[in-house]
C-alpha cells in the first residue's frame, strides 16, 4: 500500500506529549491520527446534516514500527467499502519514509442517535472523493 492510493493524505506534527515513556508515540495516538485524517476527509465532502452524525463503530490499528519524535508522519485516509447505514475507512501512516501503521475504521450513519440509512447525497460525495483527479 501506498499513499499515492488514497484520496486523503495530511501532515501531522508528532508532539512531546504524544511520547511514552519508551520515547516513541503512545499506541493510543495513532488513532489520533487516523482521525485527524479522517477530519480532513470529511471536510473534502462538504457534506452537512443538523441532524445527522457520523460515529465510529470500531477501530483496528496494525502497528509496523515505532514513530519517533521528529519523525516527518504522513497519513492516508479512504473509504473502501461502503454499506447500507456505515461505512469502512482505511488509514496508512508513512513515519520517516517507513509504514508505521494502517488500520480501518467503521463509521456509522446515524440520524436522531439511532442508526439510519446513509443519505444518498452522502455516498455520492464519498464516490466523488474516491474516484477524483487521476484516480
Amino acid at each position: 500500500m501506498k499513499l499515492e492510493h488514497f484520496p486523503i493524505v495530511v501532515s501531522v506534527d508528532v508532539r512531546y506529549r504524544d511520547l511514552d515513556t519508551f520515547n516513541h508515540v503512545n499506541n493510543a495516538v495513532y488513532l489520533t491520527y487516523f482521525e485527524q485524517a479522517r477530519v480532513a476527509y470529511f471536510k473534502s465532502l462538504g457534506w452537512r446534516s443538523d441532524d445527522a452524525s457520523v460515529v465510529v463503530a470500531r477501530a483496528e490499528v496494525n502497528y509496523r514500527r515505532p514513530i519517533l519524535l521528529g519523525d516527518e508522519v504522513r497519513v492516508g485516509c479512504r473509504v473502501a467499502r461502503i454499506g447500507n447505514r456505515s461505512y469502512v475507512m482505511e488509514y496508512l501512516i508513512i513515519a520517516a519514509g517507513e509504514v508505521a501503521a494502517d488500520g480501518q475504521t467503521v463509521q456509522v450513519f446515524l440520524k436522531r442517535g439511532r442508526p439510519a440509512p446513509l443519505p444518498d447525497g452522502l455516498i455520492e460525495r464519498i464516490r466523488a472523493v474516491e474516484e477524483g483527479p487521476g484516480r
